[in-house]
């Protein structure tokens, strides 16, 4: 095989996902934008999505561009062509998130006219909508990563096994960006619809997205930033990150080129899979929304697992690396299939938590609470499996590599990521449709058809996170063993005894920071909700032609309230993402760093399944009660899942969909130092 042919076959699927990307675009542009007074609202969401997003990546541009010196110079061995990739990799991850983003705002207006027609174009145009996002993610991180890598070799002249060392800088780009895109759009989203359901629903007892609500329009922008641009950023950096720590686990342990080249195999099929999958997205006689999703899905999962075994079979010869690339593929099935019946409003962990309403707000919590509890032990036994058999095939292959089978399974999981995300960006879209339909005063029948693509919507969301966070796991995995190997390298004698105090010791401290960080999450969310909720009263307290519809709230103020408190507010856990790494490294030692690793990824992952999958259930309960069971709209178990959903939003949109990013950049942080911690630290 020619030394170029893959990055270069790399390169050219990724102009094809790109190519995809922007002639969804021109469709999705073809469709009616309404009425003169649905433009209006769109425009509003428009502006306050823009705005919001140009001053979040103004903050992180400054951030990027001291650590881009911080790189440069701190590596004595090529640490511009670290700090290059690193500064490629924060652009792409917030360009593929403003990509999106922008189609979105765009995509949600058509969407509610569309569903003047029927619920099958309102779905098409969603989806159209959300694949742009899809596509530009991948295209992006694959473009990313196979031209650093081609670049690397034929430019700088690095050795083959030497290359995807110098590839975590575009990861650690990519990690920074999604870590910030997720905290701050996750804050902005939350505050906004907290506030506004608190003095909106519970007080004055108006509809959602109703147009007499001040927060209404930052209600809808937080869907945007938060769900579409935060999601695409946080599954760039998984997507990248898990391809590069396959890579590097392959040059350090393996060495072949075939080895290190095999992940960039399979996200070339997956793309190409991924476009084809996207035609089998229709609504069928049944009218079934999550069933024509979920043929794109299976579409896309059988056409990939026929390319790697092709690929497999051509680079590897060995099924057994096909065989764990295929647990991968049926991990995102079984994680998906196991989400949706937690979330879904026809399983009964959801009517469990609707019917505990009828006996008020805290039997509400207490349900919600153990259901988000009690949902992540089917993901970690699906983890667990995938582990031991995914590092069994890999260990008796011909490669002899137990970590390199984990890693392909990551990778196989992750390769669908395009489809996938094209689910998830639906979901902020039809929210937005129906609140647009809300707000310009549209039929019945128009509502209930957004009604139904927006139900479904939250449980793509939560499927999408799920699938995140299994993956987070998986590919934190990959990312300590190639900081094992790498501070190994470096003169480190990393043997983790549970005996020696120093492994304890990051332990316990890598367990503390999920909670400390979604802590500081969850606290932004209720500091921003308070003075929203204060600014709406305020208003209907003062503008007294609102609730009567003579006169409009002042919908920019709630804006900026959102806008300021989610910039201020993102810096903290940001901090200490990156902090804690470097503190403990160089403090307590590798072994310590090691320990804060393992920790970090255990409770993480757990917390991140409990925040994400209860926070979604306590939503579609309020949702269902709403599709008129246990007494609908206005009833008291109406009222009490209100504000069990109120407790949920920052568990499902800000604290737990943040911590893939948390465990993420502290992973790839301490590969990059490890080979200083390795040679220098106040305890050995």
């Amino acid at each position: 095989m020619s030394q170029i042919l893959m990055p270069l076959l790399a390169l050219g699927a990724s102009v094809l996902a790109l190519l995809y990307a922007l002639f969804l675009v021109l469709v999705t542009l073809q469709y009616d934008k309404g009425s003169e007074k649905m433009q209006q609202i769109a425009a509003s969401i428009q502006q306050g999505a823009k705005a919001y997003l140009n001053r979040q990546m103004g903050t992180i541009a400054i951030v990027a561009i001291v650590l881009f010196f911080v790189l440069a110079f701190s590596f004595q061995t090529n640490g511009f062509l670290l700090a290059a990739g690193f500064i490629v990799g924060a652009f792409f991850s917030g360009l593929a998130g403003y990509i999106g983003m922008s189609i979105s705002v765009r995509a949600n207006v058509r969407t509610a006219q569309a569903a003047h027609k029927s619920l099958g174009s309102a779905l098409r145009v969603a989806f159209q909508g959300g694949s742009v996002t899809g596509f530009s993610v991948v295209g992006l991180a694959l473009l990313g990563v196979s031209g650093f890598y081609l670049l690397f070799q034929k430019v700088s002249g690095i050795p083959v096994v030497q290359v995807p060392n110098l590839l975590i800088g575009f990861g650690f780009g990519a990690s920074l960006v999604s870590l910030f895109a997720r905290i701050g759009g996750g804050i902005y989203t939350k505050a906004a619809d907290v506030g506004a359901d608190i003095v909106g629903k519970v007080e004055k007892g108006i509809p959602e997205d109703d147009p007499r609500n001040p927060a209404v329009i930052a209600d809808n922008v937080g869907d945007n930033v938060g769900d579409c641009a935060g999601m695409g950023a946080d599954l760039f950096e998984t997507y990248g990150v898990t391809l590069i720590s396959g890579m590097i686990l392959a040059a350090s342990t393996i060495g072949t080129q075939t080895s290190i080249e095999y992940p960039l195999a399979l996200g070339i099929i997956a793309v190409i899979a991924s476009i084809f999958g996207s035609f089998f997205v229709r609504l069928g006689r049944k009218k079934n929304i999550m069933g024509a999703l979920y043929k794109g899905m299976l579409a896309t999962g059988i056409l990939s697992a026929i390319g790697f075994y092709f690929a497999t079979d051509y680079l590897l010869k060995d099924i057994r690396i096909f065989f764990a690339a295929l647990v991968g593929l049926i991990v995102t099935l079984l994680i998906t299939l196991i989400t949706e019946y937690f979330t879904a409003t026809k399983y009964r962990p959801v009517k469990r938590i609707a019917e505990a309403s009828e006996t008020g707000s805290g039997t509400n919590i207490i349900t919600g609470l153990a259901v988000g509890l009690q949902s992540t032990w089917p993901p970690v036994v699906i983890i667990v499996l995938a582990i031991l058999g995914s590092y069994f095939l890999g260990e008796t292959s011909s490669l002899q590599n137990g970590i390199y089978g984990i890693a392909v399974s990551a990778i196989a999981m992750l390769s669908t990521t395009g489809m996938v995300i094209a689910i998830d960006s639906y979901g902020p879209i039809t929210d937005n449709a129906g609140g647009i339909a809300e707000m310009a005063g549209l039929s019945k029948e128009v509502r209930e058809h957004t009604d139904a693509l927006d139900a479904v919507g939250n449980t793509t969301k939560a499927v999408t996170k799920g699938y995140a966070i299994a993956s987070a796991a998986l590919a934190a995995l990959v990312l300590f063993q190639a900081y094992t190997e790498e501070a190994s390298k470096n003169g480190a004698n990393l043997v983790f005894d549970l005996t020696n105090h120093l492994v304890l010791i990051g332990l316990i401290l890598g367990g503390l920071l999920p909670f400390l960080f979604s802590s500081s999450a969850m606290s932004s969310v209720g500091k921003a909700a308070h003075k929203v909720v204060q600014e709406v009263r305020r208003q209907f307290k003062e503008i007294k032609g609102i609730m009567s519809g003579k006169e409009l709230p002042d919908y920019g103020r709630c804006v900026d309230i959102v806008t300021k408190a989610a910039l201020k507010e993102m810096i903290f856990p940001g901090i200490l993402a990156i902090a804690s790494p470097l503190l403990v490294g160089f403090i307590f030692g590798p072994k310590a760093l090691g320990g804060l690793l393992v920790g970090v990824i255990i409770s993480g992952f757990l917390l991140a399944l409990q925040m994400s999958t209860g926070g979604a259930a306590w939503d579609n309960a309020k949702k269902y009660i709403e599709q008129g069971n246990f007494g609908g709209k206005g009833s008291e178990a109406h009222k009490a899942a209100v504000v069990g959903d109120t407790v949920g939003d920052p568990f499902k949109d800000t604290a737990g969909p943040a911590l893939n990013a948390l465990i993420k950049v502290i992973n790839t942080v301490a590969l990059i130092i490890a080979p200083v911690v390795a040679a220098f630290s106040l305890f050995s």
